[in-house]
């Protein structure tokens, strides 16, 4: 688009300030039923490097009206029916939404693809063998940041959370042993290496209750790609050994340092 727009209109926009332009053109478009975002694959992850978008071709027509006699009629008849469009393009984007059952019953849709899916499966079998009767606190979501956000539970474990950007994918209280399960799942970014080991203890650091960080990874070939980077003092689980948990530490099994 930037290149588009830098060839036909001669404006120029820096490289830096592609996610501007999407933030507040792109999105806009697929707002106003302009745009329709990956319409080959609408289970694509919203972060995904492969992410499309294609003009809708209800709207393409009547645009390519624009000028003719026919153009005001078109675009009443389309502003009429945008509003049901919408509604029919957010329930399919409803529809591929991932349900999830959290340890207390209560149901969430995470959006679907990329690191959800390890989420979905942390939720299901990492927390009723690790932490079982833990409390959920806090739950990433890559499409709306977060999909549960218990701000009253962590205050009262002296967490204020200033950015979510930099919060784990989960954040779990084990009421019974007082602990702060904090996990990242990790898909196409890193595990708690040495420096996310020291941000997490820095943004945590107000917790009444010990820490115990937690790498996550679909299986033992992604992990195998990032295990040199795991810091000390850390778990990790493979979601396709759920009832397992590798160890990095040496003074002690699963708990806080």
């Amino acid at each position: 688009m930037m290149e588009f727009i830098a060839e036909q209109f001669g404006k120029q926009y820096a490289p830096n300030t592609r996610e501007t332009v999407r933030r507040q053109t792109v999105h806009q478009f697929l707002s106003a039923g302009l745009l329709l975002q990956n319409p080959d694959d609408p289970a694509r992850p919203i972060n995904s490097a492969k992410t499309t978008y294609q003009v809708n071709g209800i709207a393409l027509k009547v645009l390519q009206s624009y000028g003719t006699r026919g153009w005001a009629r078109k675009l009443e008849i389309y502003q009429l029916r945008v509003k049901t469009l919408r509604e029919r393009w957010a329930m399919e984007r409803e529809l591929q939404r991932i349900p999830v059952v959290l340890p207390d019953g209560a149901r969430i849709l995470l959006s679907p693809g990329g690191q959800n899916l390890l989420i979905a499966k942390l939720l299901e079998d990492f927390c009723p063998v690790f932490t079982p009767g833990g409390r959920i606190l806090y739950v990433g979501d890559a499409a709306k940041k977060f999909a549960v956000y218990d701000e009253a539970g962590l205050r009262k474990l002296g967490v204020t959370v200033q950015e979510h950007g930099k919060m784990p994918d989960l954040v779990i209280h084990d009421i019974e042993r007082e602990w702060l399960v904090l996990v990242e799942a990790v898909t196409s970014h890193g595990p708690v290496d040495p420096k996310r080991h020291e941000e997490l203890h820095l943004l945590f650091a107000g917790s009444s209750a010990g820490l115990v960080l937690v790498t996550s990874f679909l299986d033992r070939r992604t992990m195998a790609r990032y295990v040199s980077d795991i810091a000390w003092g850390t778990e990790v689980w493979i979601a396709d050994s759920p009832t397992h948990l590798v160890h990095f530490n040496g003074e002690r099994l699963l708990g806080p340092y």
